[in-house]
């Protein structure tokens, strides 16, 4: 972005005469021009959430979406009568993103108005303007990611299972195994490599070194034979988280080098990361090699260093380690590796590091 703000995550929707055409409350009918249509589905193609602030009855105006067949594109919507620019702050709230990434829309210069006074950091337009959107930069990320095509869903799975988890009554192990989870760790794929580099980016609470890993760096390893770039995703039956974690592995002669394990931090409470390093220790012990995990401390990772000093991890010496050089700020945890059993809250699909092979096999 020129301004230096950042993309808009998310596009707030006036209905009446701005999404649509007419007022709902006095014409009863109103008509969704095609040309907006096709702008709902190519915001949400890239990535971009959208969801509704308007004074109108929230039913009936939620049954007119629907009629219309657009209402599954739209997220958190705020339809009644209080202030627009409160709506947005509650969207804000849901979301959990920036007041900056917000955009919002709307036919009425009051409305507009009163949101940018509010609420400042909140890019305005005009209902006129509504066609030009898929032009502007700011809808207009230089890169689609697999998962980014998949947000709306993913969002959408995440309040239902929100919703359900805050209703179980029972054991936090009970709810887990009702969400019959499935954890996929498999080598990355092209087009999942600017996730993986996403991933290295932003991810920092369960980052074990903070190293930011580029494109290009994770495209000569994809196709270097001694690296394994493994990507981890997670879905259950409310629907997709998308990738979750990252892991970087060389495999050298007598031990293998995990330079990086990294994990988003909404999967923490599904023990995402520490099945990964269970799995690990297994794929050693299966190959009859010593793990050593690069760690270096930040001020935000400190739930990383827990997760690799619980699997077993340790800073005594071991002469595995002679052919990896020492780096700046980099320890070294070694762990000589047993076989581990599966975990029983959440099947593993995963690849064999024994071969080079796509496939992938349970782990049992």
């Amino acid at each position: 972005m020129t301004d230096d703000k950042p993309l808009v995550k998310c596009l707030v929707w006036d209905l009446d005469n701005t999404l649509w055409q007419g007022t709902l409350l006095e014409d009863g009918e109103v008509r969704l021009a095609d040309e907006i249509r096709d702008v709902i589905i190519e915001l949400d193609a890239r990535g971009v959430l959208q969801s509704v602030a308007s004074r109108n009855d929230h039913d009936h105006a939620w049954e007119q979406l629907e009629k219309l067949q657009v209402a599954e594109y739209f997220v958190v919507p705020r339809i009644g009568w209080g202030r627009k620019s409160e709506s947005v702050r509650q969207i804000v709230a849901d979301l959990n993103i920036g007041m900056n990434t917000i955009a919002f829309i709307d036919d009425m210069p009051v409305e507009r108005a009163e949101v940018a006074h509010h609420l400042p950091d909140v890019r305005v337009y005009e209902a006129s303007q509504a066609l030009e959107l898929t032009s502007l930069p700011e809808f207009s990320p230089a890169l689609v990611t697999v998962d980014a095509k998949r947000r709306r869903e993913m969002y959408q799975a995440g309040f239902r299972r929100t919703a359900e988890r805050d209703a179980h009554e029972g054991s936090d192990e009970e709810f887990l195994r009702s969400l019959s989870m499935e954890l996929r760790i498999a080598r990355a794929r092209e087009e999942e490599i600017s996730r993986v580099e996403e991933l290295t980016l932003r991810t920092n609470q369960m980052n074990a070194t903070g190293v930011h890993y580029s494109e290009e760096t994770l495209r000569s390893y994809v196709d270097d034979r001694a690296h394994e770039v493994l990507v981890i995703s997670l879905t259950d039956r409310f629907g997709p988280h998308g990738a979750v974690g990252v892991m970087l592995l060389e495999k050298l002669a007598t031990s293998w080098h995990l330079k990086l394990l990294a994990t988003s931090c909404r999967v923490v409470a599904f023990g995402v990361g520490a099945t990964l390093l269970r799995w690990l220790t297994d794929q050693a012990a299966r190959a009859g090699v010593h793990l050593v995990a690069d760690f270096k401390r930040t001020d935000r990772n400190r739930m990383m260093e827990i997760a690799y000093r619980f699997a077993g991890f340790g800073t005594s010496d071991c002469a595995c380690t002679a052919a990896i050089p020492s780096a700046d700020g980099i320890e070294r945890l070694h762990l000589v590796p047993v076989r581990q059993e599966a975990p029983d809250v959440l099947r593993v699909l995963t690849s064999d590091l024994a071969s080079a092979g796509p496939e992938l096999a349970e782990w049992v």
